[in-house]
């Protein structure tokens, strides 16, 4: 990126937080196995800064079998005590336990849908992305209608530390709504 460039507001403060910007949110993904490990980390991050997850997401990678959703179904007792011991992700012993629930879940989701992918998407309007236009950061909201209707689903699905809030910032993560600001060259990409 020149830098004569400007990125949106937010990722300025930290150059982990500015190579997520530019290389990863808002990005579509389609892949399952990404969009669960963006579930289980918007899930961690659920009252925390997203910075403090991305330092630690290297640890959640390591921790949690490189995401997998299939072991994480099946972790045991013995394995959410060998995570709350674990220094390098956040030992919160009902998100760690959320996790396993939340995969669990996910691969209902996945039989049910062909993909989880598939089930994300049916939300939108066409299947499309949304593409805001927000000038200032102070635009951008924290939820909308959509990120209540999912999470609402997900509740009643049974998944665990995923509001609306969390929702959409999950949907701006994994590309279903673009809220790069109109000066960022990230958003015509």
């Amino acid at each position: 990126m020149e830098k004569s460039e400007k990125r949106c507001d937010w990722c300025l403060s930290d150059p982990i937080y500015i190579k997520y910007h530019d290389e990863e949110w808002g990005k579509i993904i389609e892949d399952d196995k990404t969009l669960f490990e963006f579930l289980l980390l918007e899930s961690a991050q659920a009252g925390l800064s997203w910075l403090t997850i991305l330092k630690k997401r290297e640890n959640y990678r390591v921790a949690f079998d490189n995401f997998d959703v299939e072991k994480i179904a099946n972790f045991s007792k013995k394995d959410v005590e060998r995570l709350i011991e674990n220094k390098g992700i956040i030992r919160n012993r009902l998100k760690i336990e959320s996790t396993i629930i939340n995969a669990q879940k996910f691969i209902e989701v996945q039989h049910e849908f062909q993909c989880f992918q598939k089930y994300l998407w049916s939300f939108l309007p066409n299947q499309k992305p949304i593409s805001n236009h927000w000038e200032k950061l102070s635009e951008v909201p924290t939820q909308s209608s959509i990120s209540n209707q999912i999470s609402k689903d997900m509740k009643k699905r049974g998944f665990k530390f995923f509001g609306t809030t969390t929702c959409y910032a999950y949907m701006q993560a994994v590309g279903m709504v673009n809220d790069h600001l109109i000066n960022c060259p990230r958003k015509s990409k």
